[in-house]
């Protein structure tokens, strides 16, 4: 089924009447981007968002793209389907399909740079997991990594591909994993932007030198900015009650990623493309949903991770990411035939540098002619 949604102009007043309404907290003079969102630019982003940003034009611009919403596995799932033209390409055949899994806080958003880019190449297919942008909750509990890597296939096999590439950053690293290693004989090669961290069970003494440096970076980097994911993964309700309700909360909790996980921080975005990343959760109130993915995963079986990918796998670790892994630990995890350390990036590559990642896949995907 197409779609093409159209938000109701009484929502858009609605939201307008909140922004203009807000109560503002008590700033921290000079803080900055330190103790969390800045003060002064989301002042100035709400003043754009309410009287400026023009939502029915980011709308239409992404209703000209090719979406649709099916049924997989019961689930409601939006999905952006781009089949390539091998003849305005001077090509022959079928073109690869290629999925594209996304992370949080984002949706199939992430992915919106490279489309151009990479759709003379592959057959694309970009989905909404369940809970996140414009695809249905799930109607119980929420899913885990390795579960919507199941739907994927599912949902690979109701549009025609027996055979595929995936690549994912963030959780959609995690998707694209389980992906390759449940479903072999049907993931062609995998691309990933990270590894995951050891697993239970794994003692120190078995990593490399490089690999214990990088592990007490991460749990540097999780001691001092990781009190969101903690957050995710024990109390995600509580929060959702404000997000789902607040738009400049919604904005504040969601900026400050961007922000804090781009090699530009905020500069890597304009206004608009800041505030259509945040509209599409406000309008689904999937804010609440994709929290509760956290929890999932943190509550699925500990030896899921310490499963190796023996598929051929790919990995770009971008400068700006907020996970450095050595190669002896994607080594460790993975069946590694290209890694590379790109010269510019963040978390958000795709979005940020979406030259840079789009050429990545396809030096990577292009050693798999069949």
């Amino acid at each position: 089924m197409d779609f093409a949604p159209r938000t109701d102009p009484s929502v858009i007043d609605d939201l307008r009447a909140r922004l203009r309404a807000t109560r503002w907290p008590a700033g921290s003079p000079g803080s900055g981007w330190e103790a969390g969102t800045d003060m002064a630019y989301l002042r100035d982003l709400v003043a754009y968002w309410a009287d400026g940003f023009d939502w029915n034009a980011q709308e239409a611009e992404l209703n000209r793209l090719p979406r649709s919403f099916v049924q997989v596995g019961g689930q409601g799932v939006h999905v952006l389907h781009s089949v390539a033209d091998r003849t305005g390409a001077g090509r022959e055949g079928a073109a690869p399909a290629l999925l594209l899994a996304h992370g949080w806080p984002d949706s199939f958003w992430r992915y919106l740079k490279v489309i151009p880019l990479l759709a003379p190449d592959f057959d694309l297919v970009i989905p909404d997991m369940p809970g996140y942008g414009y695809s249905d909750a799930p109607a119980g509990a929420a899913l885990d990594a390795r579960a919507v890597a199941g739907l994927w296939a599912e949902l690979m096999t109701k549009l025609g591909y027996e055979r595929f590439f995936v690549a994912g950053g963030d959780i959609g690293s995690g998707v694209a994993g389980n992906l390759a290693a449940d479903f072999p004989e049907r993931v062609i090669a995998v691309h990933r932007m990270s590894a995951g961290l050891p697993w239970p069970g794994l003692e120190q003494q078995e990593l490399s030198p490089a690999e214990r440096d990088w592990l007490a970076a991460a749990f540097a980097w999780n001691a001092s900015e990781g009190a969101y994911a903690q957050l995710h993964r024990t109390k995600p309700d509580t929060p959702a009650f404000a997000l789902t309700d607040s738009p400049v909360g919604l904005a504040a909790w969601v900026v400050e990623k961007l922000h804090g996980w781009s090699e530009r921080g905020i500069e890597s975005f304009t206004k608009d493309e800041v505030l259509t990343n945040v509209m599409i959760y406000w309008l689904t109130s999937s804010i609440g949903p994709s929290m509760r993915m956290y929890r999932a995963m943190a509550q699925a079986a500990p030896e899921l991770s310490a499963r190796r990918v023996e598929v051929p796998s790919g990995f770009s670790i971008f400068p700006a990411d907020i996970n450095q892994p050595p190669r002896e630990w994607v080594e460790r995890t993975s069946n590694v035939v290209r890694f590379t350390r790109p010269a510019r990036g963040g978390h958000f590559a795709p979005f940020e540098v979406p030259e840079v990642y789009a050429q990545e896949l396809r030096d990577f995907f292009g050693m798999f002619p069949g």
